[in-house]
């Protein structure tokens, strides 16, 4: 009797750390998009603040994801996405309220060496107000894609 109370205790546990190890991994992936924003952000240390707000999330290929921020005039500001799915195609792109392309400059990397994807969208705004990073995943290998997007600033006053 005491073998079969031990046997269920030990299917009991393996199961819940079977569950528990799922979820560790499903938040794992968001956390390594992140990890792999503030990568790619490297570039930028010495000559931003890059501020630990972030966002993150999943998306399916061809999916887009506005995020809305506030951003100021007299500031110079980089938006840093990334993505932890080798081979993903991602972009940022930054919009006014009024729905106009207004970035400066972006680019689109794939780190072949690390397995991540990059992207960035720099703007530095004209006035005050909301302004929009549309998040995109163009392509990817995978039904879901994770994401972050982290961005950095500096007065230019």
């Amino acid at each position: 009797m005491l073998t079969l109370r031990t046997s269920r205790f030990s299917l009991l546990t393996l199961l819940f750390l079977g569950i528990v190890t799922s979820f560790s991994s499903l938040h794992a992936t968001v956390d390594d998009a992140l990890s792999f924003a503030y990568e790619a952000a490297l570039p930028y240390y010495k000559q931003y603040a890059i501020r630990k707000d972030a966002w993150g999330g999943d998306l399916g290929p061809g999916d887009k994801q506005a995020i809305t921020t506030q951003l100021f005039k007299g500031n110079d500001y980089w938006f840093l996405m990334a993505s932890d799915v080798p081979k993903a195609s991602i972009s940022v792109h930054l919009y006014d309220s009024n729905g106009k392309l207004v970035e400066s400059e972006s680019w689109q990397k794939m780190n072949e060496k690390k397995h991540f994807s990059s992207a960035g969208a720099h703007i530095i705004p004209k006035s005050t107000g909301t302004y929009f990073a549309i998040v995109q995943i163009i392509r990817s290998p995978e039904e879901r894609t994770h994401w972050a997007l982290v961005y950095g600033y500096k007065d230019v006053k």
